[in-house]
């Protein structure tokens, strides 16, 4: 799913090509996708888009009429953009918006379909889809550490929280852990008034960092390779490749559709966390210390 690294070149891309533009035809290509029956998706053509901002991980379209297109992408969900404006490809294609240089198209691989679109009366209808994450890079310390232990949780479970801190997912979240030389399973109210500030001090550059990188690959172009997994990440989606800071095998905990990586050696003082499906296999022979390479 992208995260906040991924939809702030989006937000670039949209606004580089959208912003005090007419919207001149919207097509809803898949029917389940539009998740609104009022105002009409029709109301919305003739607008201009005169504001692009995100809600979290959804991204806020403001029309200069006061109507609100409001787009999650979920975990398959993309943007692609098409200046010829062509026949959309329908198995990919939920929606298109046209506008006079090109033509927005929703997209989303697979055949689970989550991704959605609202069309709002007013900027007031985003509340209920308001989570109440706060930006955690422009916050405080102390209002940073009031927040992560407010509930006593693990420290991944508590970054990916919604309700605490907007767009950090599951792959940054183990980026910024990995910086900060923290085990994902450590307690919220188990970290000292150090490790809360090295970690909010962590998420800041990290996420910086990745938002610098990804805007000069796309440079001017259009980000067509938005992702939660990157090649030069050190830790997400790297399970057995080397850490790029001691060289150990990057280890996983598998749990539903998702998991987390982390180095056991740089975060977790040499303990191989369990994975419950994997432990539950081995029993006794499941590894609990980092085997020397």
């Amino acid at each position: 799913m992208p995260e906040l690294p991924d939809l702030a070149v989006y937000v670039d891309a949209l606004e580089r090509r959208l912003a005090g533009e007419p919207i001149e035809q919207i097509l809803i290509v898949q029917p389940f996708v539009l998740r609104s029956v009022d105002p009409p998706i029709s109301a919305a053509v003739g607008s201009r888009v005169s504001a692009i901002s995100l809600l979290g991980k959804r991204l806020v379209l403001t029309l200069d009429s006061g109507m609100v297109l409001l787009i999650h992408l979920m975990i398959a969900g993309r943007f692609q953009w098409d200046p010829a404006k062509k026949l959309p490809n329908r198995r990919l294609t939920l929606a298109a918006f046209d506008v006079p240089a090109g033509r927005l198209l929703l997209t989303e691989a697979g055949t689970t379909r989550r991704a959605s679109l609202h069309l709002l009366a007013s900027p007031a209808e985003l509340a209920p889809f308001d989570r109440g994450g706060v930006d955690a890079r422009v916050i405080d310390g102390a209002a940073f550490r009031a927040l992560l232990q407010r509930e006593n949780r693990t420290v991944k479970r508590a970054l990916t929280d919604p309700r605490l801190f907007a767009g950090i997912g599951n792959a940054y979240s183990d980026e910024i852990l990995h910086a900060a030389r923290l085990s994902p399973l450590t307690l919220t109210r188990k970290l000292t008034e150090a490790q809360c500030a090295t970690l909010h001090d962590t998420l800041r550059t990290t996420l910086a960092a990745w938002t610098a990188r990804l805007r000069a690959e796309v440079g001017e172009g259009w980000p067509k390779k938005v992702t939660a997994f990157h090649p030069s990440m050190a830790v997400h989606g790297r399970f057995g490749l080397p850490c790029p800071v001691c060289g150990a095998k990057v280890q996983r905990i598998r749990y539903a559709d998702n998991e987390t990586n982390y180095c056991a050696r740089c975060q977790t003082g040499g303990r191989v966390l369990a994975d419950r499906a994997l432990s539950r296999l081995l029993g006794e022979d499941f590894p609990r210390e980092l085997a020397e390479d």
